[in-house]
């Protein structure tokens, strides 16, 4: 046997083997979790690119209490053109396990009619969470990916003005309290509900660690039993989310874009023999002008007219035959024999589904 054909037959039978994962990837423990915080807020020191204030009312009205905050007291009926201030949302995420002083990143957008938060600073906003409690203070100045010019009613722009993030522009000011196996116990949750793929999990953790320290809920949830100390426990926990596991494959699955027309498809999906009738109808619209000229001395004027000629075109169907395809490569072979475009797909998978020929589940987003 030749060494080109060692190497060919090498890559099959590790293509045909499962690929192990760590449980760390296919699952997370219960409990252990992000919380969104949110907050509103004034951005200040924009170059006139500010909201606009005859429009937002709530920009001025958050400016004056701001400045109230501070002492400052402004004459009733004052009229404040502020170009230089904006109203946002702050919006964070507060990791799992977060104490108090300790930074994390947050996103600043724009609800106003802003132009740009270019070159702003966020005056300091609380954030809260779900309960209404404050989490964190977020202040700082903003950086904006986009960039963008205009003059004499020329105006180009690259990526999102009224967007910014501020890196490390919020501090940790209340923790959540985590509550992590001291009940003797903590539950893993896997990023699929897999019946096949939580028993492999409770294999390989009884195992590891020895018969009855894990055992399954149901397909998504595994109980499994910890030691009684802190620093026992997160060794624990840390051996077990390096077991390798080989998961179940994943179910048959086209995810169709309705909008857009994109589809997806995972790598189980296969199709059976089937015939397909596949036409294509188009309209064609086109407009000419038509100039009507006035009678010579006669007080008319010259007049353009649209004309307009409608045509509709349809090619006649034929009908191919799909060839079975047992891999994904093969079913988008098949697909596009028929010369069907991708606004095509929805209806032609439907079809398929509907007659038994694909064996997938489809999901249209």
């Amino acid at each position: 046997m030749t060494i080109s054909r060692l190497l060919m037959l090498a890559a099959l039978l590790l293509s045909g083997m499962a690929h192990a994962e760590r449980i760390k990837d296919i699952a997370a423990i219960q409990g252990v979790r992000i919380n969104q915080l949110v907050g509103y807020g004034l951005v200040v020191g924009l170059d006139g690119s500010g909201d606009q204030t005859t429009q937002t009312p709530f920009t001025v009205r958050s400016v004056t209490n701001m400045l109230t905050q501070m002492g400052v007291n402004l004459p009733p009926g004052t009229n404040m053109q502020l170009k230089n201030v904006a109203a946002v949302m702050v919006t964070a995420e507060l990791p799992p396990f977060a104490q108090a002083g300790q930074a994390i990143d947050i996103t600043v957008s724009s609800i106003g009619n802003a132009k740009s938060l270019r070159g702003g600073t966020l005056v300091m906003a609380p954030l809260k969470g779900a309960d209404g409690l404050v989490y964190a203070m977020a202040q700082g100045n903003l950086v904006v990916g986009g960039a963008g010019a205009s003059a004499n009613g020329s105006q180009v722009q690259i990526n999102h003005l009224s967007v910014g993030r501020i890196p490390a522009g919020a501090t940790v000011e209340r923790s959540i309290t985590t509550v992590l196996g001291e009940s003797g116990s903590i539950n893993l949750e896997l990023r699929q509900s897999d019946f096949t793929t939580a028993s492999r999990v409770v294999d390989a953790v009884n195992a590891r660690f020895g018969q009855d320290t894990a055992r399954a809920l149901n397909g998504r949830v595994i109980q499994v039993r910890t030691p009684v100390g802190d620093s026992e426990r997160v060794a624990f926990l840390g051996a077990i989310e390096s077991l390798e596991v080989s998961p179940a494959q994943a179910r048959a699955l086209v995810i169709i874009n309705a909008r857009t027309g994109s589809v997806v498809m995972n790598r189980a999906v296969m199709l059976d023999p089937s015939a397909v009738s596949h036409g294509n109808l188009s309209v064609v619209i086109s407009t000419e002008p038509v100039i009507s000229q006035p009678a010579p001395f006669s007080k008319g004027q010259t007049v353009v007219v649209a004309q307009s000629q409608i045509e509709i075109r349809q090619q006649p169907g034929e009908v191919m035959l799909l060839k079975g395809s047992a891999s994904l490569s093969d079913v988008v072979k098949a697909l596009n024999s028929i010369g069907a475009t991708p606004q095509d797909l929805l209806a032609i998978l439907q079809a398929l589904k509907a007659s038994g020929a694909l064996r997938a589940e489809l999901e249209v987003i």
